[in-house]
């Protein structure tokens, strides 16, 4: 534990070097309206906070910088829990986005973005949490048929079969009859959903077309993985002076793969306010000069999914924590009103 004295001269330091990314000085440090004390006095403060670990003393005639552990105390101890400025850009209200999850995922990453001006990433809620709500069967010529599949997220997925001899439109429309009445309301990733698809009742020109179109449904689920949108690559890349190629690299290979992405958002889910890994603390080694920002949202007892913004360590964490929290609690909402749609 530090001195309230150490612990406004560690803010300081941090929101100085957040503002200019340049060492901060006793003598400027000195100057502040609420700092009562002389250079001496403050020099040897800094001193004692960098033997603590929390600030680092670049050049030997320079000021100090935080470390990782001086964000970490700044974000645990010091950092005011105020929300972002109306002023200081664009809102997160998705009220334009209320037709369907992917566009409420996509409109929020990009706003996150424009906010935060940083790397900004949402992951989407897992195919299986949705159920099937309306399904078509089209014939688009004699021997090509088109299942069309909507979900209760709004989801739209589409797929092509191709038969050996023309379909008779009767089976096409009985079909779109029988699954909408057999299907509507079954999970993606439901047992039951299979079963449905093989009744004995029928007979065995029904079955034989229901056995052709079930990937339809059965490969969706089995096949398709956790979304992810991502939005401010490019800010990431210019706000961050990458002094090192390779971890420039990484960082961008990190991104490219969405498992590697998903781990590390993953120990976001089960949190139940903010979670913040600076530096070190991040455990991919593409992170560890970086800082993550992550919340998750969902229904009240599941969490779907994670919001999340990646940045350098000297980011505007007031900034970031209070979107992101915002960002989440707003998802939240959303997704709540369309799952009991």
């Amino acid at each position: 534990m530090l001195t309230p004295r150490q612990e406004l001269v560690l803010r300081k330091v941090v929101e100085g070097y957040l503002a200019a990314g340049q060492p901060v000085g006793s003598k400027a440090l000195a100057t502040a309206a609420d700092v009562e004390w002389g250079p001496s006095t403050i020099r040897n403060e800094l001193a004692m906070l960098e033997e603590h670990g929390l600030l680092a003393h670049p050049h030997t005639s320079a000021g100090r910088i935080p470390t990782d552990a001086g964000y970490r105390y700044f974000v645990d101890r010091l950092l005011p829990d105020a929300p972002v400025a109306r002023d200081e850009g664009p809102g997160l209200d998705l009220t334009l986005a209320r037709r369907e999850v992917d566009e409420a995922m996509r409109v929020t990453t990009e706003t996150l973005s424009q906010v935060t001006n940083l790397l900004a990433i949402v992951s989407a809620p897992p195919i299986e949490t949705a159920t099937i709500r309306h399904v078509e069967v089209l014939v688009l010529q004699p021997q090509v048929l088109m299942v069309v599949v909507i979900t209760s997220t709004g989801g739209v997925t589409k797929r092509m079969f191709t038969f050996d001899a023309p379909v008779d439109a009767g089976l096409a429309d009985w079909g779109a009859a029988y699954l909408n009445e057999r299907l509507a309301g079954l999970g993606l990733g439901a047992r039951l959903l299979h079963q449905r698809l093989a009744d004995p009742s029928l007979g065995v020109s029904e079955q034989r077309f229901l056995d052709a179109i079930a990937p339809a449904f059965t490969e969706l689920s089995e096949t398709a993985g956790d979304s992810l949108y991502v939005d401010g690559a490019a800010r990431l890349v210019r706000e961050y002076r990458f002094g090192d190629l390779a971890q420039l690299n990484d960082v961008m290979e990190m991104l490219e793969r969405r498992v590697s992405l998903l781990n590390v958002l993953s120990a976001a889910l089960a949190q139940r306010d903010v979670y913040v890994r600076i530096g070190r603390e991040n455990e991919a080694p593409a992170l560890r000069s970086l800082a993550l920002v992550a919340a998750s949202y969902g229904l009240p007892r599941r969490s779907l999914g994670t919001v999340s913004v990646i940045g350098p360590l000297r980011m505007d964490y007031a900034r970031a924590i209070s979107s992101v929290r915002a960002a989440a609690s707003e998802l939240s909402r959303f997704v709540e009103d369309v799952y009991e749609a």
